[in-house]
């Protein structure tokens, strides 16, 4: 299917809110990737929630969803969002695209992008930007680098032609997103070490307290939301949406997968490990039941897997330019890799990072990380 020849007939773009649509929607990207034997389908039913039934994200932001097609066959797929939690440029509003999955055909991308665009001037903004899945605390940017190794669990994966579509649609990048591979047996580097034992003196380390989870989920969504709070591109974590991350996290995680950073009882720092789950679901087909949930459940809790992903990680900003900041990002990391190692993860996926986060880069290239991914987020003026 990716690697299609123009077609013909007109193109039309329809509204996904019905239901034949919508299961076209959801169903499209097992065509696209027929062929791509690196691509592992996601649960339809997370898929499903996430951009039908996201009620926490639709608290603050509008979703629009389209299905392309062909002489009746669904050939694309895009989403428009508008999100009041978003930074604006100084000259306007942004929006942003998402859940993009087309054929190789210049004008099935260009009457996606169109609807998009369209939608979005009617709204007032200026800029496009994306992709966005369905936010930047979701699955951002295309893959532009590294298509032969299967995704880890939330990132995402395209063909190879994407990238020249976009940047034949107007699009020219704006930031590089990056993700490292390493093991986690690595060995410290001395540095590190003696100022881990240092600070051990004022530092505690702990794991997930899940007779306090909420507490201790509350303190991961402030820590995050501080610790991040002047990045690029950044949107805070609400309650709800975080709580919605935290069902998952406890069903998902073992307690060991979540280390904190304390100071006089106060948590500074934390990490999170989330089992690699695309190692487990390939074979489901996307699908959870009448057996799915049970197959991946057993295989999670009995079987396990032998890769893992850092997906979400902070410091307190009152520590992140002192000496201890770096200290405290090594403990956590320490802490949730003896994890791993004593439960057989010998692969992890950290990031994604922002390329110009030269601090982070510095601390995750120390203890001998590769960079294993190159994702893109694209802009163009409307």
């Amino acid at each position: 299917m990716s690697n299609e020849a123009p077609g013909r007939g007109e193109i039309n773009v329809a509204e996904a809110h019905r239901g034949a649509e919508r299961r076209d929607f959801l169903h499209l990207p097992e065509r696209i990737y027929a062929d791509d034997p690196a691509w592992v389908q996601p649960l339809l039913l997370e898929q499903a929630q996430r951009v039908f039934q996201n009620a926490p994200l639709f608290a603050h932001c509008e979703v629009a969803r389209w299905v392309a097609y062909r002489e009746g066959k669904p050939v694309g797929r895009i989403t428009a969002q508008l999100d009041r939690l978003q930074p604006e440029a100084p000259d306007g509003k942004i929006g942003y695209f998402g859940m993009l999955e087309a054929v190789n055909d210049a004008e099935v991308f260009s009457a996606l992008f169109a609807t998009v665009e369209t939608w979005l001037r009617a709204r007032g903004a200026v800029y496009l930007r994306g992709p966005y899945n369905l936010s930047i605390n979701e699955e951002v940017g295309l893959l532009v680098e590294n298509f032969d190794a299967p995704p880890f669990i939330m990132m995402g994966h395209a063909p190879r032609y994407y990238q020249k579509q976009f940047e034949n649609q107007g699009f020219v990048g704006l930031k590089d997103l990056l993700t490292y591979l390493v093991r986690p047996d690595f060995v410290a580097p001395e540095v590190m070490t003696k100022l881990a034992a240092r600070a051990s003196r004022k530092v505690t380390i702990r794991p997930f307290n899940r007779k306090a989870k909420m507490a201790d989920f509350e303190a991961m969504r402030d820590i995050f939301n501080d610790a991040w709070s002047d990045n690029w591109g950044f949107v805070p974590f609400t309650h709800e949406e975080f709580e919605e991350t935290a069902k998952v996290l406890t069903m998902l995680l073992p307690d060991d997968f979540i280390q904190f950073a304390e100071i006089e009882g106060k948590p500074v720092a934390f990490i999170t490990a989330f089992p690699n789950i695309n190692e487990l679901i390939g074979d489901l087909r996307g699908r959870l039941l009448p057996l799915g949930w049970a197959k991946m459940l057993w295989r999670i809790k009995v079987k396990g897997t032998r890769s893992a992903r850092v997906a979400l990680m902070g410091v307190r900003k009152e520590h992140q330019y002192s000496r201890l900041g770096p200290t405290l990002a090594f403990l956590v990391i320490d802490a949730v890799r003896k994890a791993m190692v004593a439960r057989g993860i010998d692969k992890v996926e950290m990031g994604w990072i922002l390329e110009d986060n030269d601090g982070m880069r510095h601390i995750i290239e120390e203890i001998g990380s590769t960079i294993h991914k190159r994702y893109r987020v694209y802009q163009k003026r409307l």
